[in-house]
């Protein structure tokens, strides 16, 4: 995990037709909330699907909703009032969101497409500068259509159970770090740039493990973990240190004496970092989006070649960061089983993808990106979407929405 990139929230919806909650670019899983024309109620758009126009305004929430039918259907929603607003349609009985339409802005209008079965529902509409307000509950009877998928949502008191428990995990594994660290470093003090470079990729993948924690680490991943990435100098900038700076100069000839600096600042940096946890508190509402971000930053940057310094081992690394996305998923589960996510299908994909992986391994190491068929790396990318396809439920799932 390198040059980590963390996406700002996007507009998130149900999939209509019992498709799965979405976030992100993940484009498989997103429902675009744009494109579908807006028309009269009962009139049929270039989409074919039965449209209703809802209205927002500063004392009505989800006003004009007055024909309830099951089915698959798009709300039309137009904002009327004056503030920015965040849509909800939720289960009037159990609260459970079927699609939202975040940051609608005054006069836009946009379409959420959802399948409702029979039920009470209700529109929730929660204005930037006032609290929520839930506007009239809709029943429909009669319907033969099952509803799309819904989800309770997920609070911060939800979540800080979780990151409490992770962050002390991940102090656990600061002490293998620095042992793996200090193996390495032992191992250049003294020369011995062969038993280095079998001690660098075990310490590395230490630290790939703890993905979901990078976002709190700040500017110390960057000098742990760092690539040359947007260094003027490239490989000969001083900025440029840690594992990837060790990496390069181990696999093209580098003497130990080149490498002593590196490798003290980095024993230092791991010191530093394992000193200053346990007063580092990582944020709840990050936890269920770094478990789709792991991989796909595993998909970005391992899967590209563009963390690769000279030792091959970006399917390694790709191994390590399903262990740190399976870590996180092990802390979540309790919410996400609560939720009917579909973790077994989530659970038989990420072992497909470690299978996957798993093949590339020889008795002397891990196969190097550019040894793969074509072929090869197509399993691996699509077991690797699949897998992220999958995770953007539980990203999306656990983006802690407002509630009053």
């Amino acid at each position: 995990m390198n040059d980590v990139m963390f996406r700002p929230r996007t507009p998130r919806s149900l999939a209509a037709g019992g498709g799965a909650l979405a976030v992100g670019a993940v484009a498989a899983a997103v429902l675009v909330l744009s494109g579908l024309r807006t028309g009269a109620e009962g009139q049929d758009p270039a989409d074919g699907l039965p449209h209703t126009p809802v209205h927002i305004s500063s004392s009505k929430c989800g006003d004009g909703w007055t024909r309830p039918r099951g089915g698959l259907q798009v709300f039309d929603v137009r904002n009327t009032s004056d503030s920015t607003v965040e849509v909800e349609l939720t289960d009037a009985t159990t609260g459970k969101v079927h699609g939202e339409i975040e940051s609608l802005a005054p006069g836009a209008t946009r379409p959420l497409q959802v399948t409702l079965g029979n039920g009470s529902y209700a529109f929730t509409c929660l204005p930037d500068d006032s609290d929520a307000a839930t506007g009239a509950t809709v029943t429909i009877s009669g319907s033969h259509a099952a509803s799309g998928p819904a989800v309770l949502p997920v609070t911060v008191h939800d979540l800080i159970p979780p990151a409490i428990t992770y962050q002390q995990w991940i102090g656990d594994r600061m002490g293998d770090l620095a042992v793996g660290v200090g193996a390495l470093k032992a191992a250049i003090d003294s020369g011995r740039l062969a038993a280095a470079r079998s001690a660098w990729l075990p310490a590395h993948l230490v630290y790939e493990r703890m993905g979901a924690a990078y976002g709190t680490f700040g500017d110390v991943d960057k000098a742990i973990n760092g690539t040359t990435a947007g260094l003027a100098d490239g490989i000969d900038d001083s900025h440029f240190t840690g594992f990837h700076r060790i990496e390069y100069g181990l696999w093209h000839g580098q003497s130990a004496t080149q490498l002593r600096g590196a490798t003290t600042k980095l024993a230092s940096d791991v010191d530093q970092l394992r000193a200053s946890w346990a007063q580092t508190r990582m944020n709840p509402n990050d936890l269920g989006r770094r478990a789709h971000e792991i991989l796909e930053n595993t998909l970005q940057f391992e899967l590209t070649g563009r963390t690769d310094y000279g030792s091959g081992s970006n399917l390694a690394t790709a191994r390590a960061n399903l262990d740190g996305t399976r870590t996180v998923l092990g802390f979540l589960r309790p919410l996400l089983t609560s939720r009917d996510l579909g973790l077994t299908q989530l659970d038989a994909q990420l072992d497909q993808l470690q299978r996957t992986l798993d093949s590339f391994t020889t008795p002397s190491g891990w196969t190097p990106l550019d040894k793969l068929t074509l072929h090869q790396r197509e399993r691996i990318d699509a077991d690797l979407s699949e897998s992220l396809e999958q995770l953007a439920r539980v990203a999306a799932v656990c983006d802690v929405r407002r509630t009053s």
